[in-house]
């Protein structure tokens, strides 16, 4: 069992900036280390069997060059991939691009480190507001599902699959075995399809705007009615 005080203090957060081909971008570091060797946690972060046990489905060709899809949140083209060290991705959330770069590394005591950092163009007036929110919000919770699954398993979501072991990686493909898209079924897809445009539809419904190209929507205030009560 995670402690949610611990895994607080083992997560490592920074931000800083990094100077793109499109000019200068916000980063946000995020980095920890998981009591696993680094085949394991490569294996956790890539094989679409473990990933809904510990985050979200994700769907989609998950090789080099090919297009994933995270259910109901953020989609993009998986660049870069070096297994199991390291892989690279665009993030595509509510009409922006921003970019994604995950590095393991193995330690000495048979721990791995894993570092995410996300990159986004941000103007000063969206920062002011919003702060490293802006870059993106919800890597802790994704840090804390993670390391609740590598230590002890996590407990599965309604309808999540059984565990299943790591296969041997193909030279290549950012995941172990199949891709995502040779195993979900057409009628899988179209459902969560389906779940996404309602969604997405609700959100536009109820005015929600998004904090930043990786936050989840946020309310619109309402504006405050100065005029006096009634009496």
């Amino acid at each position: 069992m995670i402690e949610a005080n611990h895994q607080i203090n083992d997560v490592e957060r920074r931000v800083g900036t990094r100077v793109l081909a499109a000019g200068e971008a916000r980063t946000m570091t995020i980095s920890q280390r998981f009591r696993t060797g680094i085949d394991d946690l490569w294996d956790a972060c890539t094989n679409p069997d473990r990933i809904p046990r510990w985050f979200v489905p994700v769907t989609g060709d998950l090789s080099l060059g090919g297009r994933y899809q995270i259910e109901g949140n953020a989609s993009g083209t998986i660049e870069r991939c070096d297994p199991p060290k390291s892989f690279a991705a665009t993030w595509e959330f509510g009409q922006q691009v921003s970019w994604i770069e995950v590095w393991l590394t193995p330690e000495p005591d048979g721990w791995t480190s894993l570092e995410v950092q996300h990159i986004a163009h941000v103007d000063d007036d969206l920062w002011d507001q919003f702060g490293p929110g802006a870059v993106g919000i919800g890597w802790d919770m994704i840090f804390l599902g993670l390391a609740s699954h590598v230590t002890d398993g996590g407990p599965p979501p309604t309808g999540a699959p059984p565990p299943t072991q790591a296969v041997p990686r193909e030279r290549g493909r950012c995941l172990h075995g199949r891709s995502a898209a040779r195993r979900a079924s057409p009628s899988r897809a179209r459902r969560s399809q389906r779940l996404i445009s309602r969604r997405g539809r609700r959100s536009r419904r109820r005015g929600h705007r998004r904090p930043g190209p990786g936050g989840p929507p946020t309310p619109r205030r309402r504006p405050r009615d100065h005029r006096s009560p009634r009496r």
